[in-house]
C-alpha cells in the first residue's frame, strides 16, 4: 500500500509539472500586465503629495552656506607703542596715565575732555586722534536724535513703527542702537535737514583751536546713492561720513554742558594750562531736548550695547553711545561718553581700528577701565581733583 501511494504521487507530479502545479517550490507569480494600474490608498497619496511639496532643506542649507560672506580684515586690532610722538606736557597726569593703561596695546586712541571749557585733558595716540577719523557707525545716531527732537518729528516716548508688529521709542532705540528706527527718522528729516544739523553740530569742520595736524573729516555735500541706502543709511550707520574723535568729543561735550559747542584746545605746556581761556564756537539750541536724549544714553550703559563698561566701573553714572561698522578691510569701534558726577563731568571718546577684536562694546569696556582708574585715584572725589583742574602733567606717574 505504501509503495502504491509513492508511485501514484510520482506519476501525479509528472503529469502536473507542465501546468506549473507540481509544488510550491516551482510556483511563480504571474507578471503584471503592462497596462495594469497600481491602486494607492488615500494615506499613501497624501504622503506622496507632502513629499512632492516639501522644501529641499538640505539643499537650501548648503546653498546658504556656499553664499555666506566672511569679511576679511587687513588692519590689525593691536599696535606697539601707541604713545610714540605724543606731546603731553600740558595734559593732566592722572588722566593721561589712566587712558594709557586702559587702552593697553589696542590699536586706538583715547581723548578726554573737560566739557565746561573744551580743554583736552589727555589725548593718547595723537596721530590717530588728529587723523581723518573713520565712519562714525552708530555714534551718528546722537546727531540724528538731536535733529529729530529739534524738528519735533518725535519725542522720547514717540513709538516709531518698525514693522507689522514692532514699535520702538527713542530711549530703547539709543540703548539698543536700533538701525531701523534711525533710518526711519532720517528719511522723515530728509538729507537737507540732516546736513544742516550735522554742520551745526561741527561735522565736516575742524573741532580744535589751532591744533597742529588736525584733519577735517568728511560730510558729503549730497545724499549718498539710494543703492547704498540713501539718507537712511547715513543716519543709522554713518555711511559716506568720516568723523574724527575730536568732532565727536566736541558734540558730546555740548550735550554734557547743556548746549555750548567749544573749540577743543590742547595745551602744550604748563604755562598754557595756567593761562587757559575757553573758546566758544557756537551755542547750540539743544538744551530743551537734551533731557529727551540722556535716558537712551544712560540705558546704553545700564542694559544696552555699552553694558560691558559696567564690568569695570559702576560707581558713577555714565552716559554714552557705541558704534561698530567696517569699511575696506578695517573695522571701527567707537564709544563716546561722559561721566556725570557730583563734582563735575568728563567726556571720553575711545576710537579703535582693526579686525574682529575691534567693536563698540570693546571700546566701552576700555572706557570702563579708564573711569575705574580715575575713581581709584580719587579724581571724582573733590572739586580740586575733578575736571577743570589746572595741574598739568609733569610726567607719566607710575
Amino acid at each position: 500500500m505504501t509503495r502504491f501511494r509513492k508511485l501514484a504521487f510520482i506519476l501525479g507530479a509528472l503529469l502536473l509539472a507542465p501546468l506549473g502545479l507540481a509544488g510550491t517550490s516551482t510556483t511563480t507569480s504571474k507578471p503584471p500586465k503592462k497596462d495594469a494600474k497600481v491602486v494607492e490608498s488615500p494615506r499613501t497619496r497624501r504622503r506622496l503629495a507632502r513629499l512632492r511639496h516639501r522644501r529641499p532643506v538640505v539643499r537650501r542649507a548648503a546653498l546658504r552656506h556656499s553664499r555666506r560672506h566672511y569679511e576679511h580684515f587687513t588692519t590689525s586690532s593691536f599696535a606697539g607703542d601707541i604713545t610714540e610722538g605724543d606731546l603731553y606736557a600740558g595734559e593732566d597726569a592722572v588722566v593721561r596715565q589712566a587712558a594709557v593703561d586702559a587702552l593697553g596695546n589696542m590699536n586706538g586712541t583715547v581723548v578726554a575732555i573737560d566739557p565746561t571749557s573744551g580743554r583736552i585733558l589727555a589725548m593718547v595716540n595723537q596721530k590717530m586722534a588728529l587723523s581723518q577719523g573713520g565712519q562714525p557707525c552708530s555714534t551718528i545716531k546722537l546727531a540724528v536724535a538731536l535733529a529729530g527732537l529739534s524738528e519735533n518729528i518725535m519725542t522720547r516716548d514717540t513709538e516709531v513703527r518698525l514693522g507689522r508688529r514692532s514699535e520702538m521709542d527713542l530711549t530703547q532705540a539709543l540703548a539698543k542702537s536700533n538701525n531701523a528706527y534711525f533710518e526711519a527718522i532720517g528719511r522723515q528729516l530728509g538729507f537737507a535737514k540732516v546736513s544742516r544739523y550735522a554742520h551745526q553740530f561741527g561735522l565736516g569742520e575742524l573741532a580744535g583751536y589751532n591744533i597742529e595736524g588736525e584733519h577735517l573729516g568728511v560730510f558729503p555735500a549730497r545724499e549718498i546713492d539710494s543703492r547704498l541706502g540713501g539718507v537712511g543709511k547715513m543716519c543709522s550707520y554713518g555711511e559716506g561720513i568720516s568723523l574724527t574723535p575730536l568732532q565727536l568729543g566736541a558734540l558730546v561735550s555740548a550735550i554734557a554742558n547743556g548746549g555750548t559747542l567749544y573749540y577743543l584746545q590742547h595745551p602744550s605746556s604748563p604755562e598754557e594750562v595756567v593761562n587757559f581761556q575757553p573758546q566758544v564756537k557756537r551755542q547750540l539750541e539743544i538744551a530743551p531736548v537734551i533731557p529727551e536724549l540722556v535716558q537712551g544714553m544712560s540705558g546704553a550703559v545700564e542694559y544696552g550695547t555699552a553694558r560691558t563698561l559696567r564690568l569695570n566701573f559702576s560707581e558713577e553714572q555714565i552716559l554714552g553711545k557705541t558704534g561698530t561698522c567696517s569699511k575696506a578691510g578695517t573695522r571701527f569701534g567707537w564709544f563716546a561718553s561722559y561721566a556725570n558726577t557730583q563734582v563735575g563731568r568728563i567726556v571720553t571718546v575711545v576710537f579703535l581700528q582693526g579686525g574682529r577684536p575691534t567693536y563698540g562694546p570693546k571700546a566701552a569696556e576700555i572706557t570702563g577701565k579708564f573711569y575705574r582708574a580715575l575713581y581709584d585715584h580719587n579724581f571724582f572725589n573733590t572739586p580740586a581733583t575733578s575736571v577743570g583742574r589746572t595741574e598739568p602733567a609733569t610726567g607719566v606717574p607710575q
